[in-house]
């Protein structure tokens, strides 16, 4: 029986765990807190729970590599070079659903000569966004088309029947990670032009836009599109677009959350603060109805929905910063923490579009795939599945030998998404495809 070590217990971890362990194999969960693993594997035929720090454990992590046929790393995207080069020392298969660094792509002719292969970017966005999208691409440049333009958006979003609060977001993974997100610069080509998005101006740059099916999202991009220009072999497009959904009003909202400087990871002390004690420093206010100063500050009417927001979030209350915060961004995290949680029977959605505009000799046509998938109620979230379900299924093509490269990849080859996009179409993860003549 082969043998996969899975580092992390996180809020994906468990349709990977449970899907390799139906399918044969034998799997050790490995993670920071026992507790965490021992309940993921329960249930789960073939699999044990061990204890395990990426950041302490090296004589560990040596070993597990070293009993192990493929080591799957769902820790934070920080720690999976340092996991991949044990990999290639031991020649052991490595995979990850983060996008790839560097320092990752540096390790491709190791990895090639150690004869296993490093597959990143096998989650949902990155990873089924690629399949989905080569897919097409694959299909319209075989039928010689060109692809015009392409644009592609993602976003994990409470479902309709779940979405109760002011934000209308839930979390689906770590805070910290939604809000860096925010800060991130973005590029992308629209009509053969280049535009650059500097971080502080992220949300200014949304657009609403209409998914059939299921509604209206704002959508603003997804740092670096250009690259995909050539990852995605389009150089013939004039637009290439990749950005996240969010529910209308998250964009103003977090474009001055950005403003009043709650986005800052400076390390400070807060202790002792309250957070409208913190609002107030950052303002330079000592006025005691902060609301109004944030409206002025801001520019928008007292009783403006993003005032509403800010104040159902906490950050007008006499309430103390949790002991132990050091950046301002962490105090804000602990807000979104404590009111963003989904509830017992609740469930979320992944909603993905692409849109194609492709020219062929004789013809121009618009196609369009979009995934709408949706969380079991108290039981996997869609999030977790369409993260997880990928990447395990490409871990058992390996161990299988259905996927037989070595280096450093992504999933955008036929050899790896046309089976993966197979299976994923047995689990009920389906992109559904329509082609429009213009």
């Amino acid at each position: 029986m082969k043998k996969i070590v899975c580092l992390g217990a996180g809020l994906v971890a468990r349709p990977y765990i449970q899907y390799l362990s139906d399918n044969g194999f034998n799997i050790i969960v490995a993670s920071r807190t026992i507790s965490k693993a021992e309940h993921l594997i329960e249930g789960c035929k073939n699999t044990e729970a061990v204890t395990f720090n990426i950041a302490k454990d090296d004589n560990l992590l040596e070993e597990l590599t070293k009993k192990a046929d493929l080591v799957c790393s769902l820790l934070p995207y920080t720690y999976h070079v340092k996991a991949a080069k044990v990999a290639i020392r031991h020649k052991t298969h490595f995979c990850t659903t983060s996008y790839i660094s560097n320092e990752m792509k540096a390790l491709d002719d190791n990895a090639r000569k150690a004869g296993i292969l490093l597959l990143n970017e096998c989650g949902v966005d990155p990873g089924i966004d690629h399949m989905s999208a080569m897919k097409i691409i694959d299909e319209v440049h075989n039928n010689n088309g060109k692809i015009v333009s392409f644009t592609s958006f993602t976003g994990g979003l409470p479902a309709p029947d779940s979405n109760n609060n002011p934000y209308g977001y839930k979390l689906s993974w770590s805070p910290r990670g939604v809000l860096l997100a925010g800060r991130n610069d973005a590029k992308f080509l629209r009509d053969g032009k280049e535009i650059n998005i500097p971080g502080p101006e992220l949300f200014e740059n949304c657009e609403l836009m209409e998914v059939p099916g299921i509604g209206t999202f704002e959508g603003y991009p997804n740092r670096d599109s250009l690259s995909y220009i050539d990852i995605y072999n389009i150089p013939e497009t004039k637009t290439m677009l990749r950005g996240t959904f969010r529910n209308v009003g998250w964009c103003s909202t977090l474009d001055k959350i950005a403003d009043l400087g709650l986005l800052n990871l400076e390390e400070r002390s807060l202790e002792g603060l309250t957070y409208a004690d913190l609002l107030k420093e950052l303002t330079s206010s000592s006025d005691s109805n902060i609301k109004s100063t944030i409206a002025k500050i801001c520019n928008i009417a007292p009783n403006d929905p993003i005032i509403r927001r800010l104040e159902w979030l906490g950050l007008f209350k006499e309430e103390k910063i949790p002991s132990g915060t050091n950046t301002i961004l962490d105090a804000l995290c602990n807000l979104f923490e404590e009111k963003l949680q989904y509830s017992p029977g609740e469930r979320d959605m992944i909603v993905m579009h692409h849109e194609f505009l492709v020219q062929y000799p004789d013809k121009q046509q618009r196609i369009t795939s979009t995934l709408i998938d949706y969380g079991i109620p108290n039981g996997d979230s869609s999030m977790s599945r369409t993260v997880a379900l990928p990447v395990a299924i490409a871990s058992k093509m390996i161990l299988n030998e259905k996927i037989t490269l070595t280096g450093v990849h992504r999933p955008i080859i036929p050899e790896i998404y046309e089976p993966i996009l197979k299976e994923l179409e047995t689990l009920n993860i389906t992109m559904d495809e329509k082609t429009f003549d213009l």
